[in-house]
């Protein structure tokens, strides 16, 4: 954990946004990839059985980048607060999550997310962990679902958990090849 000058992590921070901000515009995470270190880790927890871990520089930009953000084209991750710690070099951006509905309105999911990251010597992601309220996550989606809001690609990945497909990059609790705290 390096320590890092603070107007460099700032400077990070603004182009983080900005690029989180054109990915919301195009409905493409993948270039996002460009931020992270090749041998980088990224993983959240999906609820109370799985964990996903992407590990590597290719499978965060096609499963934790790709397959996860598909069907999210229309949501935008607002930043809220950001918080920095130099010595460290380390990161905290707490964010919401908010769908724009087909009749122009918003639907955010309640509770608190955020994205903790490390970054290497050479201002780098090395490390991610996400954490939202996977409760809300789940009563959000099925309000969408209700009102005909859930995306088609939203819609087709909740059908393949449905159907208990494997989705790449989960695993059973405890189990994913790089601890998610």
């Amino acid at each position: 954990m390096p320590s890092l000058p603070r107007e460099a992590l700032d400077n990070w921070v603004e182009q983080w946004l900005e690029a989180n901000r054109e990915a919301e515009r195009n409905g493409d995470w993948k270039p996002l990839a460009e931020f992270y270190t090749d041998d980088a880790t990224y993983g959240w927890n999906i609820g109370p059985k799985e964990d996903v871990m992407c590990v590597g520089i290719d499978e965060i930009r096609e499963i934790a980048l790709g397959l996860e953000m598909e069907g999210l084209e229309n949501w935008v991750y607002e930043y809220q607060k950001v918080l920095v710690d130099d010595r460290q070099g380390e990161i905290v951006g707490f964010w919401k999550q908010i769908a724009n509905r087909s009749d122009g309105a918003t639907a955010e999911i309640y509770g608190i997310g955020g994205s903790w990251f490390r970054l290497d010597a050479n201002l780098k992601i090395e490390w991610q962990r996400d954490f939202f309220d996977f409760g809300h996550v789940a009563k959000g989606y099925a309000k969408l679902i209700e009102s005909g809001d859930l995306s088609p690609g939203m819609q087709k990945r909740i059908e393949r958990s449905l159907a208990g497909e494997k989705l790449p990059g989960y695993y059973p609790l405890g189990q994913a090849p790089v601890p998610i705290w």
